[in-house]
């Protein structure tokens, strides 16, 4: 059988030692385009959308910092402790979704305080661009030949030629396709329930789905840890594990408290 092979630059283009790489196009893109989303939010809910550049610096470092020492501290911990000045270089590669999730929640808090904003309302409108962040993330570790999947003779299989030669399950692809239903989800919700509502689910809805389907695709991935448990799950899977507690249970109480103002919108 004849698999599609990949063998894609990484980068948009090289001029001595800079380089424009398509995930750091794509990762800081969906930025922008969440802040598109956002001024949207802001404009439907008469609120001052002034304040979203702001909040785009926060949410940048939030995330990145965020993701950066997860990955570095769940996944490597023996290799960066060793040589911690390495968890400085990002543009190495190496951001564990997790870790951004975090950092974005303290990142907004601290906003929130500052600007005098509720903070799980800006949570809830968050999950939004966020899902579509997800999306674009998982495009650029295509383009990066990373986080790679398991073999298999699936006919939708792909050949990663930075790699080996050998067909794999497209795990980004999987995963990226996933966040952009959750996106469309989340949209739809938004727009069709009161905002009050609204700030009660999203996160829930996220939470749940997001980490669901990172627990389950983990089946089609290759081990990123370099390290082994003798847990029969890997370390993306133990991670996602609270998240999926916290988002359902998000949901239970936010369906609970919905009022009857709520329920008849």
């Amino acid at each position: 059988m004849e698999y599609f092979i990949w063998n894609v630059n990484p980068n948009i283009f090289e001029l001595g030692s800079l380089q424009l790489r398509w995930y750091g196009l794509l990762f800081v893109g969906s930025f922008f385009l969440g802040l598109m989303i956002l001024q949207w939010i802001y404009k439907r809910e008469n609120k001052d959308p002034s304040v979203l550049d702001n909040m785009l610096i926060y949410i940048m470092i939030g995330t990145v910092i965020g993701a950066r020492l997860m990955h570095c501290l769940a996944y490597e911990p023996e290799f960066y402790l060793s040589h911690p000045l390495e968890i400085l270089k990002v543009w190495k590669g190496g951001l564990a979704s997790h870790g951004g999730m975090l950092g974005v929640i303290v990142a907004l808090y601290v906003f929130s305080k500052k600007y005098k904003e509720s903070f799980i309302w800006l949570i809830s409108r968050i999950t939004i661009v966020g899902a579509l962040t997800a999306t674009f993330v998982r495009f650029g570790n295509l383009f990066n030949s990373e986080i790679l999947g398991l073999p298999t003779e699936k006919p939708w299989a792909i050949i990663f030629a930075k790699v080996d030669m050998i067909p794999r399950h497209p795990v980004q692809l999987y995963e990226a396709f996933a966040y952009l239903v959750l996106f469309a989800i989340l949209l739809l919700v938004y727009k069709n329930v009161k905002f009050d509502f609204a700030t009660k689910i999203l996160p829930g809805i996220f939470l749940t789905y997001m980490f669901t389907a990172r627990f389950l695709l983990e089946y089609t991935k290759t081990r990123q840890a370099d390290y082994v448990t003798s847990l029969p799950f890997s370390t993306g899977q133990m991670l996602s594990v609270p998240f999926i507690v916290i988002g359902i249970i998000w949901i239970v109480w936010a369906i609970k408290n919905r009022s009857v103002d709520e329920q008849n919108y």
